[in-house]
Formats: structure tokens, sequence, C-alpha cells
């Protein structure tokens, strides 16, 4: 499937939104590319494998293309083993709130302390109401990019 992808990004500054939880997935990803303006990733989520590709974003971060197809479990798994060094691992909660569905990204590993929410929109200009947990919005800094904190891990940064 693919489609253009509107999502703004935010950091998270209380574990609030694991009440408000109504499930909960966990990620283990890689990236055969990653260049800054394109990406192709493997992900096992739970019982099922993904292979995404990934356009270059707008200029305000929000958008950017993605087309995405389930892939047999095995399958992934041998293209974990070709991706670049080092993996994304996390769990995802989905968090409805105010006709919206947070996912909420807590990352393990060394970018373990992270926590980062994230809401998919219908235009960059939509409204929508913030829940209490959200905090700073980081949508369009790269740091913040799953690709870039395999690379540059959230750990290095306090150093």
């Amino acid at each position: 499937m693919n489609h253009i992808e509107i999502e703004r990004k935010f950091l998270v500054k209380s574990t609030e939104f694991k009440a408000q939880a109504t499930g909960c997935s966990h990620f283990v990803q890689g990236y055969i590319t990653s260049p800054p303006a394109k990406t192709v990733r493997v992900r096992i989520a739970d019982d099922k494998a993904y292979l995404t590709i990934k356009g270059s974003g707008s200029a305000s971060g929000m958008s950017r293309f993605e087309w995405e197809m389930e892939i047999p479990g095995r399958d992934a798994l041998a293209l974990l083993g070709i991706c670049e060094g080092g993996v994304i691992e996390k769990d995802r909660y989905y968090v409805p709130f105010a006709g919206h569905t947070f996912e909420v990204d807590e990352f393990f590993g060394d970018n373990e302390g992270l926590v980062m929410a994230e809401v998919e929109l219908s235009s960059e200009d939509e409204a929508f109401e913030k829940p209490e947990w959200l905090g700073q919005e980081v949508t369009g800094d790269s740091r913040y990019y799953n690709s870039s904190l395999r690379k540059h891990p959230y750990i290095q940064w306090k150093r």
C-alpha cells in the first residue's frame, strides 16, 4: 500500500499514556538503506513483518511518501541480517484521544529513556487536541527519525 503519510511527532513527558493505551506491540526494525532522503526499512511487529520504503519529506517534515507491504516473517529475519548495523527496538502503545490515535514509542537498548508520540493527520494544517502527557514537538528534527536513532542513539546525546 502506498500513500502520503502526514504526521507530527512529540516527546512524551510522563507515563500517563500507558493507562490510556488500548494496545501495545513490540517492534524490531532495521534499515537496508537510510540516506537522509529515502529509507528502506524491515520491521517485525509482534507476529507480522513489513518491508517499507519512505521517500523524501516535505519542507515541514510532516509529509512524505510511504509504501509498505506485509512480508513473511522468515523473509524479514533474513533481511534484518543484511541491514545496516544496529536495530531499533521499541514498544508501541496505541492511545486514542479526542478523535485521533497517538502512537507512543518507548525505546530500548541504546535508545533507552526516549519516549516519543506521533499522530497521523489528514492534512498538514489539521487541528487536533493534545493530551497533557504530550511534550515538546520534534516534527522535522531528523535526530528523532528512527533511521537516525540507529546511527546516533539517544544514549550518545548525553555525552
